[in-house]
């Protein structure tokens, strides 16, 4: 799918030529271990890179130039996989056999080396106005999940089932350690993940192979690095008593929130044995948490599953009226039992086949999809490809899905309701 080029130890290119897409897109990638004081560090540093540069030192500046190359996008953000936090910069720009005239990939390619390599520094350290700006911003989104009450319930869930885990960990880090950054931490951050980071970039358009790897290696000169070793999916044993937490803030409907653990992870064999279950019992419009409890009974205004595969953790969300908690959660255990009982439909099956398939197919429609899908299942198999993995889909068996069912062991219930609910 992707042609992979070794530019330096850790430091690898892939390139896509595709005329599907009218733009050329550009994702460079640092990936490190997760750790929340370093996420800090990188959610603000994504800010400050995309906000300015040595070479236009305003915001304002650096967006009139990229307006100027026909409405070129450029932006950088940080997320998490696994153990692994990436920190991303992303371009896209308008194809050059679209034009009149020539020089915008040239331009756009100078651009991200500015941004990566040319940062606005003062004095040796990045600005300090911008820095304390960008702060506030990123302290910001973190408070925001206080008030996206779906979100707080989730990561409250994880914390207390999995403390000090990547799977409860913030990509962002936490307030207190954005609150703590200076600058000189900052830049301290910025030279060692140019310098230690496993990098990967990613072009997808419709480019001449060759010219393009001689253009990344003359502009993006990184040094080699020994990167820590390819983060693998894990699995931390079930909490031995099952937890049923109940906490209230000031606020109407219920979220509930149910925990599940299960052996299968991103890397097991029985993976796509999982997403189909996954799909049959809750992912979906068609699954039985949606037709069950939400269609049939009427006891959720929205209820789901989702799989957190490089955890080997299952979610159940269900928005509730806080008293019909055990009338819900004996509901939604209820659809896992018909799982391992067997009790699966053959259109069950067929519909959630056909919805993996058109999801992983529509993510392929954009080439920012097909970088994140493919820089996701390249750890599975570098020779991925979309029709692989619909072939997985297709080869799972009812049995398999009741095999899997019978793996999935619930860990919490959680409630987050309102302060007048009993």
């Amino acid at each position: 799918m992707f042609k992979k080029v070794e530019l330096q130890e850790g430091v690898t290119l892939y390139i896509r030529k595709s005329d599907q897409f009218k733009t050329v897109n550009f994702s460079v990638k640092w990936k490190t271990a997760l750790d929340e004081k370093k996420s800090a560090q990188r959610a603000v540093l994504s800010n400050v890179l995309q906000d300015s540069n040595g070479r236009y030192r305003t915001q304002t500046a650096f967006r009139n130039k990229l307006d100027e190359l026909y409405g070129t996008v450029l932006y950088a953000d940080v997320a998490k996989r696994g153990e692994t936090h990436i920190f991303s910069l992303y371009a896209e720009c308008v194809n050059e056999e679209y034009l009149s005239e020539g020089g915008v990939l040239d331009d756009v390619l100078g651009l991200i080396q500015t941004t990566i390599f040319d940062p606005n520094l003062v004095n040796g350290q990045f600005d300090e106005a911008i820095v304390n700006r960008e702060k506030r911003s990123v302290i910001e989104r973190i408070r925001s999940l206080y008030d996206d009450k779906t979100r707080y319930a989730q990561k409250r869930m994880l914390e207390l089932i999995r403390p000090n885990h990547p799977a409860s960990a913030s990509s962002y880090g936490t307030e207190a350690d954005v609150e703590a950054l200076t600058s000189a931490d900052l830049f301290a951050a910025y030279t060692q993940m140019l310098a230690e980071d496993a990098i990967d970039i990613y072009i997808v358009g419709d480019i001449d192979d060759n010219d393009m790897i001689n253009k990344i290696k003359s502009t993006f000169t990184f040094n080699a690095r020994k990167p820590q070793a390819a983060s693998h999916a894990f699995v931390t044993q079930p909490i031995a008593n099952q937890q049923h937490v109940r906490e209230q803030q000031d606020m109407k409907q219920g979220k509930l929130h149910l925990g599940f653990s299960t052996p299968v992870t991103f890397q097991h064999p029985d993976y796509a044995k999982m997403q189909m279950t996954n799909g049959v019992f809750g992912a979906f419009a068609h699954s039985k948490l949606f037709m069950n409890v939400r269609e049939k009974e009427s006891m959720a205004y929205y209820a789901s599953s989702s799989y957190a595969s490089h955890y080997g953790l299952l979610y159940v969300n269900a928005g509730i009226d806080a008293e019909l908690e055990d009338k819900a959660v004996n509901l939604i255990k209820e659809q896992l039992v018909a799982l391992q009982q067997g009790d699966i439909t053959a259109l069950e099956l067929e519909q959630t086949k056909a919805l993996l398939a058109n999801g992983i197919k529509s993510a392929f429609d954009s080439a920012r999809g097909q970088i994140e899908v493919f820089d996701q299942y390249k750890e599975q198999d570098e020779h991925f490809t979309a029709e692989k993995l619909i072939a997985g889909w297709q080869a799972v068996t009812k049995e398999d899905v009741q095999q899997m069912a019978s793996e999935i062991t619930l860990e919490i219930v959680y409630l987050l309701s309102g302060k007048e609910a009993v």
